[in-house]
C-alpha cells in the first residue's frame, strides 16, 4: 500500500510537471516556455546521457564522500573532546557556531583560491559542512546518558576509555546518525558548488555547461539538476541503510 502511494504522488507530479510546460509552450514566443521543457523530453536526455551522468555523478560523489567521512571523523572526535571536558566544550562550542555563521557560498570560491585544485575543494568543503551538525548531535547524544548510569559502570571498576566504549559511544549512535543524514546530502551539494566554480569534472561541471548554451539545453539542464538531487538522495538512503545495519548488531551484542 506505501508503495502504491509513493507510486501515486510521483505520477501525479509527473502529469503536473507536463501540464506546466505544455501551457507555457502554449505561447512559443514566450522565453519562458524554453526554462521547463516537457518531462519526457527530460528523461530522453538522462537516457541519452546516461554514460556520461554516472561518470560525472561518480566523480562528484567520490569528492563528496571522501569530503563526508572525513568531516564525519572531524565531529566526532570535537564532540568526544567536548564531552570529555566541559572546558573544552566551553572554549570550542563558541568557535563552532562562529565557523558556521560564514556561508558556503562565499567559503567556497576562498577555498578553491587557496589550494587551486577542485578536487581537494570539493573534499575540504564537503568536509567543512559535514563536521558541525555531526558533532553537535554526536556531543548532544554524549551528554544525554545519565548521571546514575556513568555511576553504576564506574562501581564495576571501569576507566573512561571503558565508559565511552560500553555506554557513551553506544548512547550516542542515535545522534551521531541524525547528524550524518542531515550532513550527508549538503556535502553532495557544497562539492557540485565547487564544481560550478571550477573543476575538471563532476555533475556541476554539467550543469555549468549546460546554462551556457541556454535554453536550446533546458531539457540537458534539467536532467542533471535531476541527477545532482538523487545523488543527494541516495547518499541519505546510504546513512539510513547504515544506521539499520548498525542498530541490527548493537541489537545482537
Amino acid at each position: 500500500m506505501k508503495k502504491t502511494r509513493i507510486l501515486i504522488v510521483f505520477l501525479g507530479l509527473g502529469l503536473l510537471w507536463e501540464s506546466i510546460a505544455w501551457y507555457l509552450n502554449l505561447n512559443k514566443e514566450s522565453e519562458v516556455s524554453t526554462k521547463l521543457p516537457y518531462l519526457h523530453s527530460v528523461l530522453n536526455s538522462i537516457f541519452q546521457e546516461r554514460q556520461l551522468l554516472w561518470q560525472e555523478s561518480f566523480a562528484t560523489l567520490l569528492n563528496a564522500g571522501t569530503g563526508f567521512v572525513l568531516g564525519a571523523f572531524v565531529g566526532i572526535f570535537i564532540a568526544v573532546i567536548m564531552s570529555y571536558s566541559k572546558l573544552a566544550e566551553r572554549v570550542t562550542f563558541p568557535y563552532l557556531i562562529l565557523a558556521q555563521m560564514i556561508p558556503v557560498l562565499g567559503l567556497a570560491p576562498i577555498i578553491f583560491g587557496i589550494v587551486r585544485n577542485g578536487d581537494v575543494a570539493r573534499i575540504i568543503v564537503s568536509g567543512y559542512i559535514t563536521f558541525f551538525p555531526v558533532s553537535v548531535n554526536m556531543l548532544s547524544g554524549l551528554n544525554s546518558v545519565e548521571k546514575e548510569k556513568k555511576d553504576l559502570i564506574f562501581t564495576y571498576a571501569a576507566n573512561k576509555f571503558e565508559l565511552y566504549r560500553k555506554l557513551l559511544l553506544p548512547a550516542a549512535l542515535p545522534g551521531l546518525f541524525s547528524g550524518l543524514k542531515i550532513a550527508a546530502p549538503l556535502s553532495v551539494t557544497a562539492a557540485i558548488l565547487v564544481e560550478i566554480m571550477g573543476a575538471n569534472s563532476g555533475i556541476g561541471i554539467l550543469i555549468l555547461r549546460s546554462l551556457y548554451y541556454g535554453s536550446s539545453q533546458a531539457a540537458n539542464f534539467w536532467a542533471n539538476v535531476m541527477a545532482s538531487a538523487w545523488l543527494g538522495i541516495l547518499s541519505y538512503i546510504l546513512i539510513i541503510s547504515i544506521e539499520r545495519l548498525f542498530s541490527r548488531w548493537t541489537k545482537i551484542a
